[in-house]
């Protein structure tokens, strides 16, 4: 039975000590909602790469994730975590999260292709979204506008260059030469596309449920 509770439960104190983080660097370290929201981002992402490894169940994962979509569903609605929810739009990003992680976990426990369908999907969200924003607010040429939301092409070039990267550490790492070239080029270029047509924080869905569908078909 402690190999069933303590592991979400450990993972649920770190999530909650990161968020803890944030609003410190926000509220004492006056460090923008923009920054602490993509420290979140990046911790939660790789904070959730530990799922496969020490939890064994889906069950276990449907209640973290649940647990922390009830608490940013709060937020937004009462004011809470303003490191995570204080910046001048609204985005659907930190909802969605939970339920993607959910959804790939799943995948990982059906799909028979081993830790790269949860891992690489993670990975490039984690790490190419916020270079692609980083670097589309520091060099902003080519704007674009995909459905009301404002991207660029610096930060799309920057968003495929990482992702290209974070595949083929990945794919190195696991020795998935499953489908060779082919896996090298799609993912990122599909990765690549689902960040440019994800508005409102509708890329924290779409960009691994783009990368896993390409892994699974390829």
């Amino acid at each position: 039975m402690k190999e069933i509770i303590i592991p979400p439960l450990i993972l649920a104190c770190c999530f909650l000590a990161l968020f803890g983080l944030a609003e410190l660097l926000y509220h004492f370290g006056k460090v923008r909602a923009e920054w602490t929201r993509k420290i979140v981002h990046m911790g939660t992402g790789l904070l959730t790469l530990l799922f496969p490894v020490v939890l064994v169940s889906h069950w276990q994962v449907l209640f973290l994730c649940a647990s922390f979509l009830v608490i940013l569903l709060a937020s937004l609605k009462f004011g809470w975590l303003p490191s995570i929810n204080a910046i001048d739009r609204f985005s659907y990003g930190s909802i969605l999260f939970p339920m993607i992680v959910y959804a790939l976990f799943g995948v990982f426990q059906m799909a028979d292709r081993g830790l790269i369908v949860f891992y690489l999907p993670i990975l490039i969200l984690a790490i190419c979204d916020p270079v692609a924003a980083l670097v589309g607010k520091r060099f902003p040429f080519g704007k674009y506008r995909v459905m009301g939301g404002g991207k660029s092409a610096a930060g799309s070039l920057a968003f495929f260059a990482s992702a290209l990267l974070v595949t083929a550490v990945t794919v190195s790492t696991f020795n998935d030469v499953h489908s060779g070239m082919l896996l090298l080029v799609l993912v990122p270029a599909a990765a690549t596309l689902a960040e440019a047509l994800g508005v409102k924080g509708m890329d924290n869905f779409t960009i691994p449920a783009t990368v896993v569908t390409t892994l699974c078909l390829i």
